[in-house]
């Protein structure tokens, strides 16, 4: 599947802008993962762009999100790439994610969002604005963006990339995207 069929079928299930800047923001940082770990861009930007592609199917349901989206892919992209989307939901089925893009599409998922969040709080409420100390500062104030599991952001270390490094290819991933993400 070429991107501009996934994103055709991703805005065909998700109308919320905000879920579709969140998953441009992700496709951007798997593509940066994947060049930094010399695998597959389009792979992996694939698995970034299409994650949450279920999301509104299921009403975010976390038993059945993720889960749903193998049947609206299967036969369009390689199931390496639809395993890795169910993974990001792992805990919902009591599994443990081992494989790098599995680990890579949540961590780099769930930082997209982190980093958004430390966007918006700046007066210009721009990527631009937003340094790595500020990402691993507010990686200690747990009250900050509370629902961004930090430990799903640390799984970056699982696949040899060091937290401080993991945030400054995200946050490098995002600045770049940023006119597509209204950032």
């Amino acid at each position: 599947m070429e991107r501009e069929e996934a994103l055709n079928l991703l805005k065909e299930h998700v109308k919320s802008e905000a879920m579709l800047k969140h998953s441009l923001a992700s496709e951007a940082i798997l593509r940066a993962l994947a060049r930094e770990l010399k695998q597959d861009e389009n792979k992996w930007a694939l698995a970034g762009l299409l994650h949450d592609l279920d999301v509104e199917l299921t009403g975010g349901d976390p038993m059945r999100h993720a889960f749903e989206a193998r049947p609206l892919l299967e036969g369009k992209i390689d199931d390496e790439i639809i395993d890795a989307i169910e993974m990001h939901n792992a805990q919902a089925k009591g599994k443990t994610r081992e494989k790098t893009l599995d680990v890579a599409l949540t961590a780099g998922e769930t930082i997209s969002g982190f980093i958004t969040a430390i966007a918006l709080v700046y007066p210009d409420k721009k990527a631009a604005s937003v340094k790595i100390k500020s990402i691993t500062k507010r990686m200690k104030e747990t009250r900050f963006a509370a629902g961004v599991s930090r430990e799903k952001i640390m799984e970056c270390e699982k696949i040899g990339i060091p937290f401080e490094k993991f945030a400054e290819i995200s946050l490098r991933a995002m600045q770049e995207a940023a006119p597509s993400l209204g950032l």
